[in-house]
């Protein structure tokens, strides 16, 4: 860790000496440099989240919890050569964000979520090469510094294809007004940071957006709540499908590892299916999401690494949440989310959540709390209590 800060300690030092511009002063825009001959750029944005999670069981009135890092971040973008050529960058090093020591990830920390370059090489198209976000449901791709209420959703947790290794396409265009995207992807199928050479298939993702009021203000449509409080009426309507060959893992990208009974990898192929939707106005907001994840060839079902039963995590869920952002940037969220797993996967929970927030700065300095009811079907009910303070620069 102390080689890392030094050496980010030195990138500064040496770009502000030799810089053409110091930019880096506006809170959520992390601190700029652009060298002399504006042969790259380099834009350096730190956040972590302070959270507190409460869990009472309704049942034995039993009461636990906790005070945790949920997220700290190191993010670097910019460009270069020019800036149609950019890239990203960004590290985990909070332990509850690093995932699970795999044997497939060499059994080290898996602090690396983003590195890839993305290519502007015609008006409106991108390539990008590297390890990013899929293009999959909204809620997940929308940057967990931005969201409406303290955390994703349980369809989130339960369904999303999260990051991986491979080669987006990206491409936006208009007919009239209306604004048309369009995302094709293949990747590893594995998820980030596996090691292991890809013996088994690929994961094929395409994903297509429609706003039929034109674009959102500042990207709105991939952040949470209407800071920008749009002046008419914006939505975006989108689905994804995505078609992952031989994965091993319990939900694809992510999730223990599956093995048959002779202690090699289980591989089956899984079909998932994203429709949501996203409108804004005037300071109100409303997300919905729909996820339904099947396995289209192979087993369902496996062994672990201790010989325990594991399950590819099918089924389906819908999550619907919004809010109202206040004049003072005080908000109130509601959400419910539905998440009917198959049987013999997971116990099947209704949950039922409101929150308040305070966006003191943007989603880069605000402050959320929330309660939530779990209604679950053979487990007893719970309430959950959050709250979480969010500092970015």
């Amino acid at each position: 860790m102390r080689y890392l800060l030094l050496g980010m300690a030195m990138i500064c030092l040496v770009g502000y000496s030799h810089a053409q511009s110091f930019e880096g002063s506006a809170i959520g825009k992390g601190i700029r440099f652009v060298p002399k001959d504006s042969s790259f750029s380099i834009q350096w944005n730190t956040r972590f989240q302070t959270q507190y999670v409460g869990v009472q069981n309704l049942e034995s009135d039993e009461y636990s919890d906790a005070f945790t890092i949920r997220r700290f971040r190191l993010k670097f973008k910019g460009f270069l050569f020019n800036p149609n050529i950019q890239y990203k960058t960004e590290l985990a090093l909070s332990n509850r964000d690093q995932g699970d020591f795999f044997a497939e990830h060499n059994g080290a920390a898996s602090i690396v979520l983003d590195a890839v370059l993305k290519w502007r090489f015609a008006p409106g198209w991108q390539l990008w090469v590297g390890q990013t976000k899929l293009p999959g449901n909204r809620e997940r791709v929308i940057s967990s510094g931005a969201l409406q209420l303290v955390d994703r959703s349980r369809l989130n947790s339960r369904y999303n294809i999260d990051r991986d290794k491979g080669l987006q396409l990206h491409h936006e265009h208009k007919v009239g007004s209306v604004v048309l995207r369009e995302i094709g992807s293949i990747s590893s199928g594995e998820g980030r940071n596996v090691t292991l050479p890809n013996n088994h298939g690929y994961d094929y993702t395409g994903r297509i957006e429609v706003l039929p009021f034109g674009k959102f203000s500042s990207k709105g449509d991939y952040f949470g709540a209407d800071l920008a409080r749009e002046e008419s009426v914006k939505l975006s309507l989108a689905a994804t499908y995505d078609y992952n060959v031989g994965t091993s893992r319990e939900r694809g990208q992510l999730g223990y590892f599956i093995f048959d009974e002779t202690g090699e990898e289980l591989r089956s192929t899984l079909s998932t299916v994203f429709v949501d939707a996203y409108l804004k106005y005037n300071g109100w907001s409303v997300m919905y999401e729909y996820a339904h994840k099947t396995v289209a060839k192979g087993e369902k079902s496996g062994f672990g690494t201790e010989g325990e039963a594991r399950n590819f995590y099918t089924g389906q869920a819908h999550n619907i949440q919004g809010g109202y952002l206040f004049k003072n940037n005080l908000s109130i969220d509601g959400r419910f989310t539905d998440n009917q797993p198959d049987a013999g996967v997971d116990d099947p929970e209704k949950r039922y959540e409101i929150g308040f927030g305070k966006y003191i700065a943007g989603h880069s300095l605000k402050l959320q709390v929330s309660t939530a009811y779990r209604d679950r079907l053979t487990k007893d009910d719970e309430m959950l209590y959050f709250a979480q303070l969010e500092i970015g620069f």
